[in-house]
């Protein structure tokens, strides 16, 4: 069986890791891959927002399946140019992944099911934007419509911060079209969780539960990242939680996406607010979160191409998504300077080491081969990830990982699930 997998970090990395276990045995492909990838399959120069290179590719080399990983070809409709190919993808058609695409869209939908959520306005005009941000009671939630590079939420503390979010957006045009169209959200108070699912047009399946770290220094400080790192399980999970929000969450979003004529297939991920009246939706992702991935999948416990041939046939199960008991916890090296400005080409040194570990992988991300080394390419470099019976246990393992990988100026959170460690120990 022929795989090729769509993107170049870490969640592309943990999706090539698990799939090379699957009992199918598959060829894998990564486009464009990293040094990670390259270890499991043969990468492919093809940047994964090149729609028309990704579809002549497999024109030539006919995958069987196409799994794609990022937001942007997504959103862009590389699924519906595969399948009007005659190819299978593993991923939501163009109109379905609107709900990451544009914020405006998914609040719509979320209003329209009666989804939990908070209230908001939308604005196209900067004027009645800042005249809204004025008089409304702060905090407030600035939120460019469309896809940002996951740099388009603002959080303001106040009405100036909120008019400096709204002119970055609309009138300095810092995200670019993405910020022409803006919601004002009011500010949800509690602990965030991610919550995937599979779906298959109709159902949808939980994956384990996870909890991820957006700030670049430890105590939740610093500035807005990719992510440092998540664990699974969150500590908010339980029978009960996972009940209510397939029950209030997801069945209802798929409702009214079929109602307005749309099949959702593929992952679907609610970011949520656990608040004192529940959960509440902050934003959907059309796709596996990242570094959220490199925490779920090494907790499955079956093979994960019948559950991607079950979404797209339309024929999921819930043991799609069967679990192992044990924890799972992602640390993030990051680059220095990240999320700012940093340095590329430094030598990643003590992987081979890491890698004899048992119950542990070192996920790549911002990573290529250069002249026979391992180097470092981008912000986020690697996803040191562990097993083990308590979140404890496992989030010190993976930190053990982490102090045997140096490059130079690497920076990783040292508080990587210390909420969901503190939360047991209570």
């Amino acid at each position: 069986m022929k795989i090729l997998i769509v993107g170049g970090g870490g969640r592309e990395h943990a999706l090539a890791w698990k799939l090379a276990r699957d009992r199918r045995h598959p060829v894998l492909f990564c486009a464009p891959g990293n040094a990670g990838t390259a270890e499991l399959g043969i990468n492919v120069p093809i940047p994964a927002e090149d729609i028309d290179g990704v579809v002549a590719w497999a024109r030539r080399e006919k995958p069987d399946l196409t799994i794609i990983g990022p937001e942007a070809p997504l959103c862009a409709g590389l699924a519906d140019r595969l399948q009007a190919e005659g190819f299978r993808a593993f991923g939501p058609c163009r109109a379905a992944a609107q709900l990451e695409g544009s914020k405006v869209f998914a609040k719509s939908v979320l209003q329209a099911a009666g989804i939990p959520t908070a209230q908001s306005e939308t604005f196209t005009n900067a004027e009645k934007a800042l005249a809204y941000v004025r008089a409304a009671k702060a905090p407030l939630v600035v939120k460019a419509d469309g896809l940002a590079a996951g740099k388009g939420v603002l959080i303001c503390a106040n009405a100036r911060e909120a008019e400096d979010a709204v002119a970055t957006a609309m009138i300095h045009q810092s995200f670019g079209k993405a910020g022409r169209q803006i919601l004002v959200e009011e500010f949800l108070e509690g602990e965030e969780v991610s919550m995937l699912a599979l779906v298959d047009g109709r159902q949808a399946v939980l994956l384990p539960s996870a909890q991820d770290h957006k700030r670049a220094l430890d105590g939740d400080q610093g500035l807005n990242t990719g992510g440092m790192g998540a664990y699974s399980p969150a500590p908010m999970e339980t029978a009960d939680f996972r009940k209510i929000v397939l029950d209030t969450i997801f069945n209802p979003t798929l409702k009214e996406l079929r109602r307005r004529g749309i099949t959702y297939q593929g992952v679907l991920y609610a970011g949520l607010m656990m608040t004192a009246a529940g959960p509440k939706v902050l934003e959907f992702n059309c796709r596996f979160g990242d570094p959220e991935t490199q925490a779920i999948l090494p907790r499955l416990k079956g093979d994960l191409i019948p559950a991607m041939e079950a979404c797209i046939n339309g024929n999921l199960l819930p043991e799609h998504a069967a679990c192992r008991p044990e924890a799972c916890v992602c640390v993030v090296m990051t680059a220095g300077g990240y999320p700012g400005a940093y340095r590329k080409g430094d030598t990643i040194a003590g992987l081979k080491e890491a890698a004899a570990l048992s119950e542990t992988m070192v996920f790549h991300a911002g990573t290529k081969l250069e002249g026979g080394q391992i180097v470092t390419s981008g912000g986020r470099v690697l996803g040191v990830t562990a097993l083990g019976r308590t979140l404890a246990e496992t989030a010190e393992k993976a930190y053990q990982v982490v102090a045997r990988i140096t490059f130079q100026d690497a920076h990783y959170r040292r508080d990587i699930a210390a909420k969901g460690i503190s939360r047991t120990k209570t």
